[in-house]
């Protein structure tokens, strides 16, 4: 028993001193992460990879050297982070994958609705935790969620759906270029307009 309260409280104080932080890093070619000396390189290579990372305490700084410069970028509460070091924004959103997809008709209305929501956010508009979106300039970071086993989504995969994992649907984020957001927006757009007979 006196083992058991000594584990407890051993745990409570790890807890109390520093927290987990995971870190999933976007970059165009590979990305080098140095959790000891607190480092993210990245060149410009081809092609759209991500890479994890743990790292444990309160003020965590993380020093990018990237295609887009210098910079540092601090992270300051426990949890999952986006480090963005491609030359490119980022933006993305939670997405409930899991709820079943009904076939819809889409109006006109609809299709405006969504060209408006995504136009809003291609200019970082209406971006709040609240809204769970992300809008991320290359060289930052943004804290997603305190869920460290929350799925992240980066640019250019095809996911739509995803399991249940014990009844429970899982935390997804989806998060896109802002060169995809704009060819979508590009696509509605062609949808939206009336067609001339």
């Amino acid at each position: 028993m006196k083992q058991l309260i000594t584990t407890i409280v051993i745990c409570i104080f790890l807890v109390a001193c520093g927290g987990d932080k995971k870190i999933v890093v976007l970059s165009k070619g590979p990305a080098e992460i140095n959790t000891d000396l607190k480092t993210i390189k990245a060149g410009d290579g081809g092609g759209h990879e991500e890479k994890e990372a743990m790292v444990s305490g309160d003020k965590i700084v993380f020093k990018l050297s990237t295609p887009a410069g210098e910079a540092t970028v601090q992270l300051l509460q426990n949890g999952l982070y986006i480090v963005n070091v491609k030359n490119d924004t980022i933006i993305g959103s939670y997405q409930n994958y899991s709820a079943p997809h009904e076939q819809k008709v889409m109006t006109q209305d609809y299709l405006k609705k969504q060209i408006d929501s995504l136009q809003l956010l291609s200019e970082g508009k209406n971006v709040t935790p609240a809204n769970r979106n992300f809008y991320i300039l290359p060289n930052h970071a943004a804290w997603v969620t305190n869920n460290l086993q929350a799925m992240i989504v980066g640019p250019y995969h095809k996911m739509t759906s995803a399991e249940t994992v014990d009844g429970k649907s899982p935390e997804v984020y989806r998060f896109y270029s802002i060169k995809e957001i704009r060819e979508t927006i590009e696509k509605l757009e062609v949808l939206a307009t009336p067609k001339k007979f």
